[in-house]
């Protein structure tokens, strides 16, 4: 965690029906941590289930995928004025919808072999 930083929780995006701790040992999840873990430091855009998508820098990520992003802005603050003035964020894994990734940040042919090796069982 970098000193200093207030982390603001966004507790709307949360779903109340979930277990906070529930999920996330899968080794499905794993591949996918492992992968984002790679992403950490690069600009992402985290789109929600509730709509909103933001932007920003991949800060951290756990094993239960959820995301810390420094740098934060909406990618359409005239629909979401309320986050304008949130630069950094955590947001919970089971409220994700889609990471968009940076396309030079990716190597295919890594993630296709990692995944044909899960699917195998390794």
């Amino acid at each position: 965690s970098v000193p200093g930083t207030r982390w603001s929780r966004c507790p709307f995006f949360e779903d109340e029906d979930e277990d906070v701790g529930g999920g996330g040992g899968g080794a499905s999840t794993m591949l996918f941590y492992s992968f984002f873990k790679t992403l950490v430091g690069q600009e992402v855009t985290v789109e929600l289930k509730n709509d909103l998508a933001l932007v920003g820098r991949l800060h951290s990520i756990d094993q239960f995928l959820n995301l810390k992003l420094d740098d934060v802005h909406v990618a359409d603050e005239q629909k979401h004025p309320h986050m304008a003035s949130v630069k950094n964020c955590f947001i919970r894994g089971s409220v994700v919808r889609y990471v968009q990734l940076p396309s030079d940040g990716v190597d295919v042919d890594a993630l296709h072999d990692a995944t044909r090796r899960e699917a195998r069982g390794r």
